[in-house]
């Protein structure tokens, strides 16, 4: 289904299941329900919209003779690895054993990367072509929408997941809601693979996110409707107001008391356990620390802050409590909350020790992430931050996988982890260099050097030009 010329192969093995390699155990089916749940029709079932995704059938493959940046800051020239059955078998220079009779390539002077995992990502809910029929991606009729899940609009055959792929690389990402509201609903993570559900899409294991916002998005919104919040202390009294309500959801839940299903309260008293990760939309240090004080008040964590192009102010902070922020290279100065970035900010933030991860919030940038990264890089080196190349990956894939919870199972080049790798024909921060191959779960997606090895979606077959992804 993702391949040119090979969509009449797969429906002829009734669906992309049916070609696919096994996986292994996945989520409960659709069905499953807790005791708690049978006993009680109105409990919440367990995994009502479970993933389906199953890999495409790989091979075994060796890469030799490239330099490898591992995801977590290590470094490997003339390295070898080893992937097989979907899982990297093993990895390291050039006295690695190689299998014989398996598929080898030759990656002299080219670069091997995990694949890029993008924190930020509406694609599928504000899919190209950009119109308003597809834009799914901001409920704004509340405020508060805790109760929406962003899969639930996803649209799986967006080619912007196979321009993400082909341009830049990208393996995994996470689909929120937009910023329009101060609790915008679910977040999603995804495998960057073609499907006919976005459920054959869902990152198996992956745990949710709750997308918040904070600045002006929501109280230009709502202030525009003459309802609260019009101003950032609106914005923090709704949502202490909200967290209340959700403390004692959740302590009734807790303790089994019979209550009415509130698909909003169950979301967020999911969040208070730990179970769904907080990734806010803010830009500026004071409100990133109302939030961070907020979160203390009601016992949850932000997992990351999103654009945050204030983290340089409060790095320490953010180190101190832990948290991720996900920020561009160089976009800022577009709206007031916008105004005090530098691009300094990405190399300051990881230089005091904290998480940083670079996201791109657009269809475009998500093609050029390699690149934004790059831009970070040199603008730390020109204030004396010498940031090594292998190490500024890490805030291209490790960082995120950690701050989406799939930091255990890829992000990074180790043995056992899902073999999600991108062979570049160059250095992957130059301007010049493009993905040659890419492998998710050890099936290659894509081959610059093989016209049927490029995903299409169903929406562009049959189109003038389908067949040219560019």
């Amino acid at each position: 289904m993702a391949f040119r010329l090979t969509r009449l192969a797969l429906l002829a093995c009734a669906g992309l299941a049916a070609c696919a390699a096994p996986a292994a155990e996945g989520p409960k089916s659709a069905n499953a329900k807790s005791s708690a749940a049978k006993e009680n029709p109105s409990a919440e079932p367990d995994d009502p919209y479970p993933s389906t995704y199953k890999p495409y059938p790989g091979m075994p493959t060796v890469v030799r003779n490239v330099t490898i940046f591992d995801g977590e800051g290590g470094r490997i020239d003339n390295g070898v690895i080893f992937f097989v059955s979907g899982k990297i078998a093993s990895i390291g220079g050039p006295d690695t054993p190689i299998p014989a009779d398996i598929a080898v390539f030759d990656g002299t002077g080219k670069y091997l990367t995990p694949g890029i995992i993008d924190i930020h990502s509406h694609l599928g809910d504000y899919p190209s072509p950009s119109v308003d029929a597809l834009s799914d991606g901001n409920e704004m009729t509340s405020p508060v929408t805790p109760d929406v899940w962003a899969e639930h609009s996803i649209w799986p055959q967006d080619p912007g997941f196979s321009r993400a792929l082909v341009n830049g690389g990208v393996t995994a990402l996470q689909i929120l809601p937009g910023s329009g509201n101060l609790f915008g609903g679910r977040g999603v993570s995804l495998k960057n693979v073609y499907a006919r559900t976005m459920q054959g899409m869902k990152f198996p294991g992956a745990p949710y996110s709750l997308k918040m916002a904070c600045g002006e998005n929501p109280k230009r919104v709502y202030g525009n409707r003459n309802t609260k919040p019009s101003t950032r202390m609106g914005n923090i009294a709704v949502d202490r107001a909200t967290w209340i309500k959700a403390r004692d959801y959740q302590k009734k839940r807790a303790a089994g008391k019979e209550q009415t299903r509130d698909l909003g309260m169950e979301t967020l008293a999911d969040v208070l356990e730990g179970k769904i990760l907080v990734q806010n939309h803010c830009y500026r240090a004071d409100e990133m620390a109302n939030v961070i004080d907020m979160a203390k008040e009601f016992g949850y964590k932000v997992t990351a802050f999103h654009h945050a192009v204030e983290s340089y102010k409060i790095a320490d902070l953010l180190k101190e409590n832990g948290i991720c922020s996900a920020m561009w290279a160089d976009w800022y100065g577009f709206k007031m909350e916008s105004y005090d970035g530098i691009r300094e900010n990405i190399a300051l933030v990881h230089n005091a020790g904290a998480c940083a991860i670079v996201h791109s919030d657009d269809e475009n940038g998500i093609q050029r992430l390699n690149q934004e990264a790059a831009k970070a890089i040199a603008a730390g080196r020109r204030m004396g931050i010498n940031i090594p190349d292998e190490i500024a990956w890490e805030w291209l894939s490790y960082n995120p996988a950690k701050a989406m919870g799939i930091g255990d199972k890829t992000g990074s080049l180790k043995v056992g982890k899902m073999a999600d790798i991108v062979l570049w024909n160059g250095n992957p921060f130059s301007v010049y260099t493009r993905p040659e191959k890419v492998w998710i779960d050890g099936a290659m997606m894509y081959d610059a050097n093989d016209p049927k090895k490029r995903p299409v979606s169903d929406f562009e077959l049959g189109q003038i030009g389908a067949g040219d992804v560019k």
